[in-house]
């Protein structure tokens, strides 16, 4: 448990200490070698920080079991330690602190996580630390304009790789196992350090570019090795390399680059420099769609723009967040549509990666994207859709805005300038206006420092003149494109560009059929369709080139979720267009979106008849799409997901499992669990039959799977007992407690789990302060009760207003959502 106030460090606290400190080398030594033993909770670290002082007192971050020995300049003095905090007296203006500690093994994914696969019983570590949890490995300064050079001794087990952010120096092998030392780094910040170990598979390359050599590794558990695809990793890794090379003028730094593919990872990816960490989803079991490894492509891109972007330049502090995440987002999709066969980047980017943006930007806890972050809860919480994808967004705005070559040499300078070191905002700016001679700052005010989407449409003024409105006025450089409806196909007849910055801009436009108002998505706004272009996309939308038909893709949905359009109207336009949907990507977004829209804006009259016409349409589809391709895969997980909220076609869904599923389908693990999990979760499975499919995949992915179809059964002791082991099971992995979740939540039930509500809103304090923030987060999001008016959780906010900040947060941006579904209901 974590119930530590002083965990919680805070910008004005961290601030006077990197002001009075000056570090200059870290040592960490980790004894790693019963890491095998199920018994052995913690682990041996010990830590000797080299620093400069003006102070006399301070504190050293350390999350752990416990505090054994701390020293200062050689000197043994009393532990004063409070859970997350060692208090350090005596610093005179050179020093050398020494910390022997007890670290904890963890679950949830934080710190230095520990998994043993079922499949062989070996065991992997892997560290995750973003923002501030490299304190539960090593007593460290955990904030990021505290930069140091690391030097890891890692003991572990004699057969096993033992990974860090520089190579190996020297490995010394003992009776109790091997001793492995690596070359200390440049300075880093401690958020950025890494240590894996365990036996690992091992696939190596290398990447040359004139006389610099970079050694390459990808890495996985040995059980998944037959599943890797390391030969397109290394390819787009390769690609990667050769692209930043050249756009940012300045070599890799960080001496080699490791790729690992890890188990139980809370996020895609982190950007650890010569380290990269990957959610082992980026490894297929079975099928996968090209957009799965589109999506791919473009996480290793992103972490690899963060070697310049982050790891490089630091932010100072987690206010400026975006100035990694934000560009390392835009780069993502620049690079892979640049530099790779995944061109269609950005129309993915504009119809999946914005919407999140979109819908963020509408909570009432949107922020700027250079956010206000007083503490470290504050920043855990700001890794959402404004930092990044709205951040991605106004950034190719802003290259629209100075120019492709202006851009890229700003940022080259930038790197000149402010390499290993920290920065703020106005670092960047003043190198982008130096090279661009276009007012950023004006821009920055515009985009970067205000919060809030601006939505567009058209409207004729009673003279008959056409007025393009924007709500939320911002300046705007888009294009607005011109489509007529021509032997039932959608055909771009012209595009005009425009400059817009007010309220009301009269614009001179012909007559089309389909009008898209920021066509080729210069910039980041919600643009509505006019009623005859509603009509002309429901006509011919599949007919459109991928880009436009991304942006009415999202038109169409935002309107939805807006409640200007009827759901009825989106469902009608998606069962007719989405079977005919090339584009993978986009198809997978409005395969989501359309289970959304029937769960959430559907009025309960009609939700029942629009579940059982969405199940029969993706069994239609299913049955229509080419074999083998990925469309029929992408509609087969659909027929799976409809078929756990209606049972008309429980038995299709035997026949599939019993092998009588359309021609060319495969039937991997993921989509053989997903449809037994829709048959628990309607009644139609028992214990018994996910007994028996998890004997044919007794693995770490079954496993979670099997519970997450056990939870999912509609009897109501089933989803009680499920309800009190995600509160009281602090056993339960991070993955495991997310399987548990959904399986509460399973099918819709409202009527199973209704009288937990009061329980919820009894808990959620309680949780926040004994739980992880990562582990608590999941919690209060995934289990926040679907109820029919927001009468109790406006109770607990108006009971409960001096809650943690980051708690009110979660549970405001839950009211809104469910307000939103109740809102867009009554306006059917």
């Amino acid at each position: 448990m974590d119930d530590m106030s002083s965990a919680n460090l805070t910008r004005r606290e961290t601030a006077a200490r990197s002001a009075t400190f000056n570090v200059h080398q870290i040592r960490v030594e980790l004894d790693l070698r019963d890491a095998t033993n199920p018994q052995q909770r913690g682990f041996g670290t010990t830590t000797t920080l080299k620093f400069e002082a003006s102070a006399t007192d301070s504190w050293i971050d350390f999350i752990g079991e416990s505090v054994n020995r701390v020293t200062v300049n050689g000197v043994d003095v009393p532990v004063d330690y409070d859970g997350a905090r060692i208090a350090v007296t005596g610093l005179v203006a050179s020093n050398t602190v020494v910390v022997e500690a007890t670290g904890r093994y963890s679950r949830s994914g934080e710190g230095l996580h520990r998994f043993v696969d079922p499949v062989d019983g070996e065991t992997y570590l892997y560290t995750q630390y973003e923002p501030a949890d490299s304190r539960r490995v090593m007593a460290c300064f955990e904030q990021p304009d505290m930069k140091a050079a690391y030097t890891f001794i890692v003991h572990a087990p004699h057969d096993w790789q033992v990974l860090s952010n520089q190579s190996v120096v020297t490995t010394r092998v003992t009776n109790s196992g091997q001793t492995v030392e690596f070359a200390p780094t440049l300075p880093l910040s401690s958020y950025i350090t890494a240590v894996a170990a365990g036996p690992y598979h091992r696939v190596d390359s290398t990447w040359t570019r004139g006389e610099q050599e970079v050694a390459l590794g990808v890495f996985c558990r040995a059980s998944l090795a037959r599943h890797l695809e390391a030969d397109e990793i290394i390819e787009v890794t390769r690609q990667g390399l050769d692209f930043f090379t050249d756009a940012f003028a300045f070599a890799y730094p960080w001496g080699k680059y490791d790729q690992i593919f890890v188990p139980e990872y809370n996020l895609g990816a982190m950007e650890n420099p010569g380290l990269v960490t990957f959610t082992e989803a980026y490894i297929p079991r079975g099928a996968a769609t090209d957009a799965q490894r589109g999506g791919r492509a473009n996480t290793i891109l992103h972490e690899m723009a963060h070697m310049w972007f982050g790891d490089l330049v630091t932010m100072r502090w987690w206010d400026d967040l975006w100035l990694k995440e934000s560009f390392a987002d835009y780069m993502g999709s620049h690079a892979s549509a640049a530099a790779t066969r995944f061109t269609d980047a950005w129309v993915r980017f504009a119809a999946n990666r914005k919407a999140w943006a979109y819908q963020q930007d509408q909570l009432p806890t949107t922020h700027p994207i250079v956010a206000d972050i007083p503490d470290l809860e504050a920043a855990k919480l700001n890794f959402d859709g404004i930092t990044y994808a709205k951040g991605a967004s106004v950034l190719k705005q802003l290259v629209a805005f100075v120019g492709e070559e202006p851009f890229f040499e700003g940022a080259r300078r930038y790197f000149a300038a402010h390499a290993y070191g920290n920065t703020t905002l106005d670092d960047l700016l003043v190198q982008l206006e130096d090279v661009s001679g276009r007012d950023v700052r004006a821009w920055s005010k515009s985009w970067l420092e205000t919060s809030g989407v601006t939505t567009l449409w058209l409207e004729t003024d009673a003279a008959g003149e056409r007025v393009l409105m924007q709500s939320d006025p911002r300046p705007h450089r888009l294009r607005v494109g011109l489509y007529d409806l021509i032997e039932g196909r959608l055909v771009l007849r012209e595009q005009i560009e425009l400059d817009i910055m007010a309220e009301r801009t009269p614009v001179s436009l012909p007559a089309a059929d389909l009008i898209v108002l920021n066509d080729d998505d210069m910039s980041y706004v919600k643009a509505r369709l006019d009623e005859a272009s509603v009509a002309a996309a429901a006509t011919a939308l599949s007919t459109l080139a991928p880009l436009p038909r991304a942006l009415v893709w999202s038109s169409l949905w935002n309107a939805t979720r807006d409640g200007e359009m009827p759901a009825a109207t989106y469902l009608d336009i998606v069962r007719h267009h989405a079977p005919a949907e090339e584009n993978i990507g986009l198809l997978s977004g409005v395969l989501a979106n359309t289970a959304y829209t029937i769960g959430h804006f559907v009025p309960v009259a009609r939700r029942e008849a629009e579940r059982t016409a969405w199940l029969a349409a993706a069994e239609a589809a299913l049955d229509a799409a080419l074999p083998g391709s990925d469309a029929q895969l992408a509609w087969a997980r659909a027929f799976a997901a409809a078929s756990a909220v209606s049972d008309a076609s429980a038995d299709r869904v035997r026949a599939i499992l019993g092998g009588n599923g359309p021609a060319g389908l495969p039937i991997d693990p993921e989509l053989r669990w997903s449809l037994i999990t829709a048959l628990a979760t309607t009644g139609n499975s028992s214990e018994d039959d996910i007994a028996d499919e998890l004997r044919h995949d007794d693995t770490a992915d079954g496993r979670t799977a099997a519970l997450r179809a056990l939870a999912s059964r509609p009897a109501a002791d089933v989803r009680a007992a499920a309800w009190d082991r995600a509160w009281n099971d602090e056993s339960l992995s991070n993955d495991h407690l997310d399987a548990i979740i959904a399986g509460v939540r399973a099918g819709a039930r409202r009527d199973l789990i209704a009288r937990f509500d009061d329980e919820y809103f009894e808990r959620i304090a309680e949780v926040w302060s004994v739980r992880s923030i990562e582990l608590a987060r999941r919690l209060v999001i995934g289990l926040f009760p679907g109820t029919d008016t927001t009468d109790a959780v406006d109770a607990w906010l108006a009971e409960n207003q001096i809650a943690p900040a980051a708690l009110r947060r979660l549970v405001i941006e839950q009211r809104d959502h469910l307000a939103r579904g109740i809102r867009v209901r009554a306006a059917q």
